[in-house]
């Protein structure tokens, strides 16, 4: 797996994908301006698409992250790691082990679990712009998982729903510096059997990103939500037919696949991979 925590590489003409520790990116940075017509850049957003076709979570990459400061009317990117850091940490290092468990976070404990450090950061929203999730299931017969890219119909960009965090963190050199990052919301999939059963074993069994059409993603970011219209957003579950999906090649593993496409690209593995039931 490619460790691209920390680096920066040019944006080209493609497009993002992303799922609970997977995510590919394969997007123009100026498309987002599309969406956000006055968005404010916070940084010079660049990346290595060859290493963005499969980006993943454990790495701790930066990744542009859109979010509304607080008092401010624009909406801004900026680049954030993936992974919480809670603002009362100042070791990296030592939280590490920690952090592993900080990349996703339950929709349940945002309002309902004042205890979690979820439900005292529940105003600091954000979106991360997508294209698609990869997501792994469990074959009856097959050794390992078989990995699939799943997108929304008619949404070639969408932002997945998340919180962020900023802690004073210290460098190498002794001295202090903001680092930010963020995490991604899930849901458990009620009604979508179609992530119920690619999404279909592990500990995690039948969750999926929460997934937003783009009304209700802007309005987790923009304005004051109040404790109704948050849940609402919380509890919204994108239907089974909204989504396409696809197999693809084993995506943690730098080994090269046999038809030389990048890894988000369909790959057939044969009559063993039974087709999903709409």
């Amino acid at each position: 797996m490619e460790n691209t925590s920390g680096k920066a590489y040019i944006w080209g003409n493609r497009t993002i994908l992303i799922m609970c520790y997977d995510i590919s990116f394969t997007i123009n940075v100026r498309q987002l301006s599309d969406y956000f017509p006055e968005m404010v850049f916070d940084d010079r957003i660049t990346m290595d698409l060859d290493i963005t076709a499969h980006m993943q979570g454990h790495a701790h990459a930066r990744y542009p992250i859109l979010f509304q400061p607080k008092d401010e009317l624009l909406v801004h990117c900026k680049l954030m790691e993936w992974g919480i850091i809670p603002f009362y940490v100042t070791d990296k290092q030592k939280f590490a082990r920690q952090r592993i468990s900080m990349l996703n976070i339950r929709s349940e404990k945002i309002l309902d679990d004042p205890k979690s450090y979820w439900h005292k950061i529940r105003n600091r929203r954000c979106l991360v712009p997508v294209t698609g999730f990869y997501e792994h299931r469990h074959i009856a017969g097959m050794k390992n998982k078989i990995p699939y890219l799943v997108q929304v119909r008619e949404q070639p960009i969408f932002f997945l729903p998340g919180l962020y965090s900023v802690a004073d963190i210290k460098n190498d050199a002794g001295e202090t510096e903001k680092v930010w990052t963020y995490a991604l919301i899930t849901r458990e999939a009620v009604e979508n059997k179609v992530m119920q059963q690619i999404h279909n074993s592990g500990e995690d069994e039948c969750r999926m990103p929460l997934l937003l059409p783009f009304e209700l993603a802007k309005k987790w970011i923009t304005g004051e939500l109040n404790e109704a219209q948050y849940r609402a957003v919380l509890d919204y579950e994108m239907p089974a037919n909204a989504l396409n999906y696809h197999t693809v090649y084993t995506i943690r593993s730098n080994k090269e696949r046999p038809d030389g496409k990048r890894k988000d690209e369909e790959y057939d593995w044969g009559e063993k991979v039974p087709a999903i039931k709409e």
